[in-house]
């Protein structure tokens, strides 16, 4: 799995050539002839996505049949969304465009939409980004500006299905708020924080809570073994509750959308399921290789892609990270669950700073202690919304009390990144506040890896470790 996956990668580097391919082959060993196929199909993936029948007809003004594919980002000044481009005149491309319409009403998810528009080509680079290439990462190569549409139709298929689910949950998982608290748990359930203040969502960039916005492997998790408990609850057996898992995992990542993260965490949670449904072994590696396999099999560029990148890295970090921080919290006053959420907090902050420099020029300082405080409740903000959404449609005023106290959770959330992110020196945003963080982390680190390989070597926990005279007048005689 990882040689493939490095192989669907080193595509972005260089595109495939049969000579290097022949040599892998030669060498008559499985990881490089894997990596030669990875190499293989990444490349032609890149050469289809490159190909573009609008981008020669840039400039031009057509009548346009398009389908909106996701959630439109309202701005202040446009309103724009990713679509597929049914019809351009006599031509039927099938192509996915960037669509920029008139500030003000916003068309729904999955719309057919009829439009008259000029093609143009995106922003180069502005202000630190380069919305060419982030598009064409993506396979989108033109803009499709318009000044007038009308909704002619909705998508069926799957797609349609994912449209249903993603309006019932916008609908009915908050059903009864309004205003900000409505804002944040939309935010939490389907990764939507468009109705959220410039203000607010700056705080939550600032005190690394940010990923509580965006649907991640947590939530994913969080569903299935919902969906699991809950089958369980009423007595039916195991196969059927994990098979009531895999279909709420499908119809989550449906209503939310396959987005890099979503795609990772529904895979290792199908996996998890299908092991246990043919009595095979769980292995946690293997799971994140496969969803990486996946994604890059489909697009390999998602590799350079910063949500890919932040979730990738976080799990890997979890994996490698939290126990042995955990190991050196043992024999402290620190409860076992909480060990863990630190350990987990700890290992995610460490492994996204990189990428969240590296992408975005900042680093939170605060993520550890505010994702210790905050975490938990998203949890429990996610199940609760989602009972909201089941209970709304046969008992509103259940729903609607659910919802309320669901609201004191959203605006517990929304208080820890306001208290949090505004904190002086919150946000790390100059390369020389980097390196000092950097270095304390550090000689942070050296300092627990120093004390854990003591406790290792003696058995024994760096609270209940005592010198060699107290050992020996503690040990019986002889």
């Amino acid at each position: 799995m990882a040689a493939v996956c490095a192989g669907l990668a080193a595509a972005n580097v260089a595109r495939f050539s049969p000579v290097p391919a022949v040599a892998a082959l030669a060498c008559a060993r499985a990881p490089c002839a894997l990596a030669a196929a990875g190499w293989w199909w990444g490349s032609r993936r890149l050469h289809a996505l490159d190909r573009s029948v609008l981008l020669p007809r840039v400039g031009t003004a057509e009548r346009a049949l398009v389908e909106t594919e996701e959630p439109p980002r309202v701005g202040r000044f446009s309103v724009r969304v990713r679509v597929l481009v049914l019809r351009w005149g006599v031509v039927r491309p099938h192509e996915p465009v960037l669509l920029e319409l008139p500030a003000g009403r916003a068309p729904p998810q999955g719309a057919l939409l009829s439009v008259v528009g000029i093609l143009k080509l995106p922003r180069g680079p502005s202000h630190g980004f380069d919305e060419a290439t982030w598009l064409r990462r993506q396979g989108v190569h033109v803009v499709l500006r318009v000044k007038e549409w009308r909704v002619v139709g909705r998508r069926g298929g799957i797609g349609g299905v994912g449209d249903r689910l993603q309006r019932w949950l916008a609908a009915d998982s908050a059903f009864g708020l309004q205003g900000e608290r409505r804002a944040v748990i939309e935010a939490v359930v389907l990764g939507r924080a468009q109705g959220l203040g410039d203000t607010l969502l700056a705080r939550f960039r600032a005190s690394g809570l940010y990923h509580c916005l965006a649907v991640d492997g947590l939530k994913v998790a969080t569903v299935a073994g919902g969906a699991l408990a809950l089958v369980r609850l009423f007595g039916i057996g195991r196969i059927a509750a994990e098979l009531a898992a895999l279909a709420a995992v499908g119809a989550y990542t449906l209503a939310v959308g396959l987005h890099p993260a979503v795609v990772r965490a529904a895979v290792a949670a199908a996996l998890g399921s299908l092991a246990w449904l043919s009595a095979r072994e769980r292995d946690r590696w293997h799971a994140l290789l496969v969803g990486a396999l996946v994604l890059l099999a489909w697009n390999p560029m998602f590799v350079l892609d910063a949500g890919f990148q932040l979730s990738f890295a976080a799990v890997a970090a979890i994996f490698v990270v939290t126990p042995r921080v955990v190991h050196w919290l043992e024999g402290y006053p620190v409860p076992r669950w909480l060990a863990q959420l630190i350990g987990v907090s700890t290992a995610c902050g460490l492994a996204t700073a990189p990428v969240t420099w590296l992408q975005f020029h900042q680093v939170s300082v605060v993520t550890v202690p505010a994702n210790v405080v905050a975490v938990p409740v998203v949890a429990e903000m996610l199940v609760v919304a989602l009972a909201t959404a089941v209970i709304a449609p046969v008992a509103p005023p259940v729903a609607a009390a659910l919802a309320q106290v669901n609201g004191w959770g959203a605006w517990f959330v929304a208080g820890c990144a306001r208290g949090f992110g505004g904190l002086p020196g919150a946000q790390a945003t100059s390369p020389a506040a980097v390196a000092v963080l950097a270095a304390g982390l550090l000689l942070v680190g050296a300092y627990c890896w120093h004390r854990g390989h003591d406790g290792a070597e003696t058995g024994l926990s760096p609270l209940r470790k005592r010198p060699a005279e107290d050992r020996a007048r503690a040990a019986p005689p002889a």
